[in-house]
């Protein structure tokens, strides 16, 4: 019995006790085990899911710090939204690929993510080499490059269009699980402004090179580091078009950034397109308004006629080397913002979008107008706490 392991001699102790002390049959003494069905751990079924292409990704719950995940490259990640969708995916366990031109534009993104979590990668948007080499081990790409402005290195035709059509050829050689084009909205092959235009060819060009792209196009957005509210609390932004009566549904860019963080790791939504706008409707005045409220100053806006600012803007943008604006940007001024109906939306994510009236507070209160007015305000307290003091002190004098 020395060889014999615990639970064997447990058993033939149990056995002869039923056999010697009653004469209970054995299939009573031992009940049968019940047929339910067994019960597995919820997070153990989640552990490893199969992309669209076959591949194995492991999926925890985990946070930046955890191993696994998915492998993410984000083209324009250096811009306003990309520092969002950075962040979410980073955060949660991915590895992010950093694809960037300015070494300085790119440093703030290093922290987003843990120690090897966010990998940088030089490219151009003309080298088609760099641009396989920073798809070619991921399963999510996304594309955000995009220009609200023409130079003369990057028109809008050879950076919405055939940079669309590097990065898509890309995704195509290497089976890229899934690819998310942010594009704009009003988006349209009929539209006056070029911008749009070149956006919805974009949208075309990365659909029919790789029909299971996700199309995006996310409401002008407001956030920390916007070109809405921040452009209307700008002390030199005294020109204006149309009498500031643009009419567009402004939208979050953390909701945004959560929105494509779902997208591209949801295959359900692989081949559609996705209108991300704000839950209420607003012009470019009620706005202005709003921010007039929150930096304690009403700034004042020159209406010019389309006529005259058009070739204006064009010729300072010429003469100029910083962006003062260009012929484009005066011809969306006169367009609204228009939603494409078959086309789903945050509530097809199960996500509500925030309201602006709520957060421009928020992202106002540091603002350079706003501190200026407490500044003067402080100062003009303090001024008259003192006149104050001296007449209290002249008329108590003997």
């Amino acid at each position: 019995m020395a060889g014999t392991p615990a639970r064997t001699m447990a058993f033939q102790r149990q056995l002869c006790r039923a056999t010697t002390t009653t004469s209970t049959p054995l299939t009573t003494a031992f009940p049968k085990p019940s047929l339910a069905p067994l019960q597995f751990r919820r997070h153990i079924q989640q552990d490893i899911a199969i992309t669209r292409t076959g591949k194995p990704i492991i999926r925890i719950s985990g946070g930046r710090s955890s191993l696994g995940g998915h492998t993410a490259t984000v083209f324009g990640a250096t811009g306003f939204l990309g520092r969002y969708i950075v962040n979410r995916l980073a955060r949660a366990g991915c590895t992010v690929v950093v694809p960037f031109r300015d070494e300085y534009a790119k440093r703030h993104l290093k922290v987003s993510g843990d120690l090897g979590r966010v990998v940088f990668i030089e490219y151009d948007l003309r080298n088609t080499t760099s641009i396989e080499e920073s798809v070619r081990h991921s399963d999510i790409v996304y594309n955000l490059v995009g220009r609200d402005y023409e130079t003369k290195n990057f028109d809008f035709d050879s950076v919405h269009v055939e940079g669309t059509r590097r990065i898509a050829e890309a995704v195509a050689k290497y089976d890229v699980d899934r690819f998310v084009q942010v594009s704009s909205h009003s988006a349209n092959p009929q539209s006056p402004s070029k911008f749009y235009r070149t956006k919805y060819q974009g949208e075309q060009v990365a659909k029919e090179i790789f029909p299971e792209t996700t199309v995006v196009r996310p409401a002008p957005m407001f956030g920390f580091e916007d070109r809405l509210l921040h452009r209307l609390a700008n002390a030199t932004n005294l020109l204006s078009c149309n009498n500031m009566q643009e009419r567009f549904w402004p939208v979050h860019c953390i909701d945004v950034g959560a929105a494509l963080e779902q997208i591209g790791l949801d295959d359900t939504t692989v081949g559609q397109t996705y209108e991300l706008h704000g839950p209420k409707e607003y012009n470019m005045m009620q706005l202005k308004e709003m921010v007039d409220r929150e930096i304690l100053k009403t700034r004042r806006h020159i209406n010019v006629p389309k006529a005259i600012m058009a070739p204006m803007t064009e010729l300072l943008d010429k003469v100029l080397w910083w962006p003062v604006g260009s012929r484009d940007e005066v011809e969306r001024e006169y367009l609204d913002q228009v939603i494409d109906k078959n086309a789903k939306t945050f509530k097809d994510l199960d996500m509500e979008p925030a309201d602006i009236a709520n957060f421009t507070f928020k992202y106002l209160v540091r603002s350079p107008a706003r501190r200026s007015a407490m500044v003067w305000s402080l100062g003009l307290i303090s001024f008259c706490s003192n006149i104050t003091a001296a007449r209290r002190t002249t008329i108590c004098r003997p």
